[in-house]
């Protein structure tokens, strides 16, 4: 079992940066990938980025590349996603997941285990 809660969410303005955070609590969180999830009002939940369980490797959604950069910290049972140069349309709430099964599909949200309950981004323009 994995419980996740993140923090770290507000509001900013365009062009503004915000690091959300996610802590894990369980045994195995240095096992599974991670990834974080977004899901803007009237829209489905949708892939932003992905680690795997030592951090060498990581997937990013185009519209978020270059932008956000996810990373953990495995000795701190943590997760982090760092987003510069924030856009209005990143607006949404933000989830992360963890996923502790073998495979290597990271954008599909029902590949992923254990979810944490959301924090909100408002970007104003």
């Amino acid at each position: 079992q994995v419980q996740l809660v993140e923090s770290g969410g507000g509001l900013v303005q365009a062009g503004g940066s915000l690091r959300l955070s996610c802590a894990a609590s369980g045994r195995t969180f240095n096992t599974c990938a991670m990834g974080w999830f977004r899901q803007a009002p009237g829209k489905e939940r949708e892939f932003v980025a992905a680690i795997n369980w030592s951090g060498s490797a990581t997937n990013y959604a185009d519209s978020v590349k270059d932008r956000f950069t996810i990373s953990r910290d495995n000795a701190k049972n943590t997760l982090y996603l760092q987003m510069n140069s924030l856009k209005p349309e990143d607006t949404a709430v933000y989830y992360c997941a963890a996923r502790c099964v073998s495979g290597t599909d990271y954008y599909t949200a029902n590949k992923y285990n254990y979810w944490g309950q959301g924090t909100q981004i408002t970007v104003s323009s």
